[in-house]
């Protein structure tokens, strides 16, 4: 008899792939009938990762968003799952113990099925909390193995992990391919070891379109004995995101497996509607190279969605590089050159840095490096002259324990900084909070919620929820709406005065100040001159000193608050934009010689 594969939408992730946000509430209602009509899922990817934020930064309550998107799954039984971090939960910094215990009973009592855990490091300790309070709060666990490509990511490696999170109880294992380099073939492999030692254990694939490998990965892990796999549906399936269930029914079916059938006018109606969330105003924050597949993605092993981003980066350092180099009486380069640099420089960082899985937010560390290393090299400088604050505790260990080993030249610097490397289990460095935001719910008099879901939302996304509470989110985002909609040539929704930043020179500035760093926006977002201060905070007084390293700003993403660190240690002499601008990713916001 032929054994079946089932499916799941990854409506959640489709979206994540795509741009900045997801629909409202209110949309995904309408969607969510449409869906199960369809037929042919037995699984929704409803929430996790960014969708909590999201909604906070709508203005809306995160909590009835889950509450009412997974209801119609859950009548129908189409299991719901959602996509945390381990250490880091649903947010992009560790959280306490107490706070991710609240996560999992929260979410089990709002329709969510399964939580799927993945750790950036694949450290089995940051999964075991993960394995074991999901279970404790009633939900299915499923521990994702943050899938690469490299020397120190073979079977036996990934196997470790399995033996440790099936020993901490866990009911799944996901081969999450977030690149789509996983190979083929390793990937069969890995599969039929897992489904061989565990033949109890449910094993679901999820990978990305990128460089193009993620359909015949599909293929393998299907015959090697995958019981799910993750797929998506047009508008937003290929380029970046995933293959559309559609051409992966086809396949299997062909092969031999059991699938279920498609509900075609499901299908084009699910499109149709999908494709109205992206005209209302979702596509103006999407960013249109997610829409493409790039074989470059093989060599680097960078997730697809960084593509856009990347590029953004490169914009912004071309022009300081191309100085650089014509008073070094050098050859200027152009962006594809750059482009091209910059992924090889990727690909000789990433194993100096003990092959850390290129996910959230490691990706991030290692492209940041490589591109510093880039444009200190092409001004004739060293490399590792500039490692982020962030990238130095990934490189000591208090997030987890890196895969491979770190080159001397990195050990090197440690030496030569005076740090010390952290060995203990990384939850340890961060202490319960719940009382502290249960005392402050009483003082303020907010209610903590239906299932304390609201006391969870506030500990676990802080200020945001403060923005959501006092109405600050919602203004926010309707002015940003109004600013993407007036870009794009669409009428006005809302009537406001524009106030016009003046343009400047980068290029007069380096001229004039040859030492000059200039400090760029390292997310798009509300940029912050001052932490947890009134909307009016001015930036910095020229002349203000900052050490290498240290916060010079921040940016309110729709994930979290990102810092913007000097890259030397310097005085501030030049600054670009103001308190609660809204700015783009490498904007330029300020100067540091």
């Amino acid at each position: 008899m032929a054994r079946e594969i089932k499916f799941s939408l990854v409506y959640r992730d489709m979206w994540q792939s795509s741009g900045k946000y997801v629909p409202r509430v209110d949309q995904l209602v309408q969607i969510a009938p449409v869906i199960i009509e369809m037929g042919c899922f037995d699984r929704v990817e409803t929430n996790g990762g960014a969708f909590e934020q999201v909604n906070l930064l709508f203005g809306e309550n995160p909590n009835k968003a889950v509450r009412a998107w997974t209801a119609p799954f859950n009548k129908v039984g189409i299991q719901t799952h959602m996509l945390e971090r381990g250490l880091n939960a649903l947010r992009m910094n560790p959280v306490p113990r107490d706070v991710r215990a609240l996560m999992y009973r929260v979410k089990a009592k709002q329709g969510t099925n399964i939580s799927r855990s993945f750790c950036g490091l694949n450290d089995h300790r940051n999964l075991k909390d993960s394995v074991i309070l999901a279970k404790e709060g009633g939900m299915i666990s499923q521990v994702a193995l943050s899938i690469t490509y490299s020397p120190v990511h073979t079977v036996e490696y990934y196997m470790d992990i399995v033996d440790k999170v099936v020993e901490y109880g866990c009911d799944e294992i996901c081969l999450k391919d977030m690149a789509g380099i996983g190979r083929p073939a390793f990937l069969g492999r890995l599969t039929k070891c897992i489904k061989d030692k565990y033949p109890h254990i449910v094993v679901q694939y999820h990978g990305h379109s990128g460089p193009g490998f993620s359909v015949a990965s599909m293929l393998e892990v299907a015959r090697a004995g995958a019981d799910y796999l993750d797929v998506a549906m047009e508008p937003l399936s290929w380029g970046k995101i995933h293959p559309d269930v559609i051409t992966i029914q086809a396949m299997l079916k062909d092969a031999g497996f059991l699938v279920k059938d498609i509900n075609m006018d499901a299908y084009m109606e699910a499109r149709r509607l999908t494709q109205t969330f992206i005209d209302d105003f979702l596509g103006m924050f999407i960013e249109p190279n997610n829409y493409i597949s790039s074989s470059l993605l093989v060599g680097c092993g960078l997730p697809g969605g960084m593509m856009g981003s990347m590029m953004a980066d490169l914009k912004g350092f071309q022009s300081a590089i191309n100085m650089s180099l014509r008073n070094q009486g050098k050859k200027e380069v152009s962006l594809n050159e750059l482009m091209v640099m910059l992924f090889q420089e990727v690909e000789y960082v990433w194993p100096k840095l003990g092959y850390p899985p290129l996910v959230t937010p490691f990706s991030q560390y290692v492209k940041n490096t490589a591109l510093m290393n880039l444009m200190h090299t092409l001004k004739g400088e060293p490399r590792w002259k500039t490692i982020d604050k962030d990238t130095m505790n990934m490189i000591l260990g208090k997030t987890g324990k890196l895969p491979g080993e770190l080159a001397p030249e990195i050990l090197d610097i440690v030496k030569e900084k005076g740090l010390e490397f952290y060995t203990g289990n990384p939850q340890d460095a961060f202490p319960d909070e719940l009382p502290r935001f249960i005392e402050e719910m009483k003082k303020e008099g907010w209610d903590r919620g239906q299932d304390d879901e609201e006391l969870f939302e506030f500990a676990m996304h802080e200020r945001q929820y403060r923005d959501y509470k006092s109405g600050v989110a919602k203004d926010r985002f309707n002015k940003e709406l109004e600013a993407a909609r007036e870009k794009a040539g669409a009428p006005k929704v809302v009537t406001r005065k524009v106030v016009e930043v003046p343009a400047f020179d980068i290029e007069k500035v380096m001229a004039e100040h040859p030492k000059a760093m200039p400090i760029q926006a390292v997310a798009k977002g509300k940029l912050i001159w001052r932490y947890n201060v009134a909307d009016d905070s001015t930036a910095p007084a020229i002349g203000t000193k900052f050490e290498e390293c240290t916060p010079v700003c921040y940016i309110q993403t729709y994930y979290g608050i990102e810092p913007v660190y000097s890259p030397v240690t310097g005085k501030l002499i030049q600054v670009e934009v103001k308190h609660n601008d809204n700015v783009e990713i490498n904007q330029v916001l300020c100067f540091i010689e």
